[in-house]
């Protein structure tokens, strides 16, 4: 495809009934309460851990933060439902000590466990990597609860997602897929939706490539657009290094995706993720520096 830069377009999010406007985009810090996620330095093993993460996000300039509890690297333990609700709780509580006023995501594929976070802990977004395809009722369950919802394009499941990487044309593929997940819960009420095309999920290295090229397409959605690529796999196999020493490699893809589009950054790394916000910010018309 003949490839251009995508102008940063502004967002809201009604959480709550609090009218959260965007000017620029986002970064969500990523806050993982479980002892296995792919990335050791994300991991915050107790409500101590939980609060010194998040109010190092803060001093950073996080503007979202998300809290899961289930990992979704191949190979990860499965973990009960009433798991998932106790280590979230243990989380939102810490952070609510710390940033009682944040903004807050839950990643959960989960409707039970997304409806109990909701109802112990006030309005939070709901970010699902299976855009509703692992439990039927989360759609009902999002509109009803009236939050904002993250959509994220995966096939299979956590554990098989990697066997479903067959596609006619990926990106007209996705496109369709999420397109039809998405009528669906315009149909049913839901306001707030933001578009993740789930970079690493049911795609194969050369994939993920091909996908970030094409994610100016995604503005035919005319919603935010999140992307996860923070010390994913797709740099460390094609640079042949470690996770830990993603995170220049992770800012260049970021920056990437800003060029094409992106809304939201989901990153492991607030400041290196809010200084390629800001470079990204100076290059446009409406630029408007903090100094």
């Amino acid at each position: 495809m003949n490839r251009q830069s995508v102008r940063f377009t502004p967002f809201s999010l009604n959480v709550g009934g609090r009218l959260i406007e965007y000017s620029r985009p986002a970064v969500m810090g990523i806050v993982n309460v479980t002892p296995d996620s792919f990335y050791a330095g994300s991991r915050t093993a107790d409500a101590g851990a939980v609060e010194r993460r998040v109010a190092a996000m803060l001093d950073e300039g996080v503007d979202i933060i998300d809290v899961g509890a289930y990992s979704s690297r191949p190979g990860a333990a499965d973990v009960s439902p009433e798991e998932e609700s106790e280590r979230l709780a243990r989380g939102l509580e810490a952070l609510r000590r710390v940033a009682p006023d944040a903004v807050v995501s839950v990643d959960t594929f989960r409707a039970s466990v997304a409806r109990k976070a909701v109802s112990d802990f006030g309005p939070l977004i709901i970010n699902d990597i299976s855009g509703g395809a692992l439990d039927e009722a989360m759609f009902e369950t999002v509109a009803e609860l009236g939050v904002p919802y993250i959509m994220m394009h995966m096939r299979g499941t956590p554990a098989d997602m990697q066997e479903h990487c067959d596609y006619d044309n990926l990106a007209a593929d996705i496109l369709a897929e999420l397109g039809e997940r998405l009528g669906r819960l315009t149909l049913m009420g839901v306001n707030d939706i933001i578009v993740d095309p789930g970079f690493g999920f049911s795609k194969t290295l050369e994939q993920n490539y091909e996908l970030l090229e094409s994610l100016p397409l995604f503005a035919l959605f005319h919603r935010p657009i999140l992307v996860g690529l923070s010390r994913k796999s797709m740099a460390t196999r094609l640079l042949g290094i470690e996770t830990a020493e993603t995170l220049n490699a992770t800012t260049v893809l970021n920056t990437l995706a800003l060029d094409r589009g992106a809304s939201i950054l989901r990153v492991h790394d607030v400041a290196a993720a809010r200084q390629a916000v800001d470079l990204y910010m100076a290059t446009t018309d409406s630029c408007k520096l903090n100094h």
